[in-house]
């Protein structure tokens, strides 16, 4: 297997503000990773409450001031997005980038923003319900050139028709992500271009893959129809020295790599990001919390990006 992909994922939630997103976006490009992702959340699950950019405005602005990297939403929910509108607004947005958009979907899971903003976040089987249904109509408006009829328990559509139509044959490309072998993947070999998993270690993500593999095959699809990425943690530290500093107050660095996270030096990163690669991993999102340390993120982007 070749050495995956290297993008970014930011934390939307957590401390994202014009200058800092304007900040990773220029870093992003510069330093030659390959896309920027980040959360769709209007808060933390846990207090403090901080600064967080709306998805979509956010994404609009990443289409017309960037000119190479991908990106998207790394997910935005089906509770509190509606599908209808999130398809409308992924086709224009990946229209005015030039086909770069990936538009990341998921059923929903924090409480707090959804008891705080008045969204009814459901029960895990209405939430993934409501995630095949939203699924069903986003796919049908972007890939459909005849009119949409839909009539399920969430949504209805009624001889609709998203026009212009998109750019892109078929819209932008559609990632679900998750790691459920009963729920999740089945979707996946459904309906999704992508498939991104979560915190997996390389054990764990082969054998997921192997699982999706079958279920591709059982819909008639080919396994290389679908990309397959993982977002995880990771703690970086560019020497021994930092490396300590990071960990203090942590589990031990091995305790965290077998939670599914990267943690190490630039070859010890390197090390497990290309044992990622052998795994299947093709796209290697890595979660970048720290919004205001480019220095640091120049130092990850000469230890991995190819």
């Amino acid at each position: 297997m070749a050495y995956p992909e290297i993008a970014l994922m930011i934390e939307g939630q957590n401390g994202l503000n014009w200058a800092r997103w304007k900040g990773i976006l220029k870093a992003a490009e510069d330093l030659g990773f390959v896309g920027v992702f980040r959360s769709d959340h209007f808060t933390n699950a846990r207090p403090p409450d901080k600064d967080s950019l709306e998805l979509w405005v956010s994404l609009t602005y990443a289409a017309t001031h960037t000119r190479r990297i991908e990106f998207g939403p790394l997910v935005t929910p089906m509770s509190f997005r509606h599908p209808v509108h999130t398809a409308r607004m992924a086709k224009d947005v990946d229209d005015l980038s030039g086909g770069r958009l990936v538009l990341g979907v998921g059923a929903g899971w924090q409480e707090r923003e959804h008891r705080m903003f008045g969204f009814p976040l459901g029960s895990m089987r209405e939430r993934f319900e409501r995630l095949e249904e939203g699924l069903e109509v986003i796919t049908r408006l972007l890939r459909s050139e005849e009119r949409v009829t839909f009539h399920g328990r969430y949504f209805h559509l009624e001889e609709a028709i998203l026009l212009p139509r998109p750019a892109r044959p078929g819209g932008p490309r559609i990632l679900v992500g998750g790691n459920g072998v009963r729920r999740t993947l089945p979707l996946v070999a459904r309906y999704a271009d992508e498939w991104n998993a979560l915190f997996l270690t390389p054990q764990g993500f082969a054998e997921r893959n192997a699982r999706l593999n079958e279920l591709l095959e059982k819909q008639g699809r080919r396994p290389e129809e679908v990309r397959r990425s993982l977002m995880t943690g990771l703690l970086f530290g560019r020497n021994e020295a930092e490396l300590r500093r990071k960990l203090e107050g942590r589990p031990p660095a091995e305790e965290l790599r077998a939670r599914g996270l990267i943690v190490g030096t630039p070859e010890q990163v390197r090390e497990q990001v290309a044992a990622l690669g052998e795994a299947g991993v093709q796209r290697l999102m890595l979660q970048w919390l720290d919004l205001d340390d480019l220095e640091g993120l120049a130092a990850l982007a000469e230890a991995v990006v190819a």
